[in-house]
């Protein structure tokens, strides 16, 4: 799982992106506004951890753009504003959760696997594509040169995963993440499978797409 942390705490910032890449996640950190936006426009992460009193460009304005531009990355506001009136008006504007500094590691874990379970909120006719293939994900449809076909949503989650991180090398727990659940107990097994289902959608629709796989790591699309 690829995680954007935003947080000008310098101190704060690189404590947690040292706990959270021994957790297994791949981090991007920044510490200002106008950074996060570059990051977020690349849509490659899968949360955002996001503090609300930044320099410049706050933590509610990059959310409010975010939610805008139909963006529905899950966001957990970070703040140390922690009245009522504060975790209300941050939900409002579209976080997924809200944590108050101070706060232990382990709350953030927690908050992270809660807000990771939940089911993503996809933007109505949402098309991915890389070479020669679309998805559109409200269909499940995939398209390439030669024709489209349904696949299933396991499949398609897989899928939706590889589209939105082309040619880079995705670990095996990050896949399994992703797409059975930080908490499921799946075996390594039905991974390969789910590749296998994949590669054969893939040469069924004329696609040159190739999932390969790397050695010990995981695996990688390629166009």
């Amino acid at each position: 799982m690829r995680i954007l942390l935003v947080e000008d705490d310098e101190k704060l910032n690189q404590s947690l992106v040292f706990q959270l890449e021994k957790e297994g996640f791949q981090v991007d950190a920044c510490q200002d506004g106008e950074e996060a936006l570059y990051y977020i426009r690349q849509h490659i992460h899968d949360l955002i951890l996001l503090d609300r009193m930044l320099p410049g460009l706050s933590g509610t304005d990059i959310l409010l753009k975010m939610r805008r531009l139909k963006d529905q990355t899950p966001v957990i506001l970070i703040t140390a504003l922690g009245t009522l009136d504060d975790k209300v008006t941050g939900l409002d504007l579209g976080a997924d959760d809200y944590l108050v500094k101070p706060f232990a590691f382990q709350e953030l874990m927690a908050r992270i696997r809660c807000v990771t379970r939940r089911p993503r909120k996809l933007q109505l006719n949402e098309q991915l594509s890389f070479g020669d293939i679309i998805y559109r994900t409200d269909e499940n449809m995939l398209t390439g040169l030669l024709s489209s076909c349904s696949i299933s949503k396991r499949e398609g989650a897989l899928l939706e995963v590889f589209l939105r991180n082309p040619g880079q090398t995705l670990s095996r727990p990050l896949l399994l993440a992703k797409v059975w659940g930080m908490d499921s107990d799946v075996e390594d097994g039905n991974l390969d499978n789910y590749i296998h289902f994949l590669r054969r959608r893939l040469k069924a629709v004329g696609s040159s797409i190739c999932i390969r796989t790397v050695r010990g790591v995981g695996y990688r699309m390629e166009a």
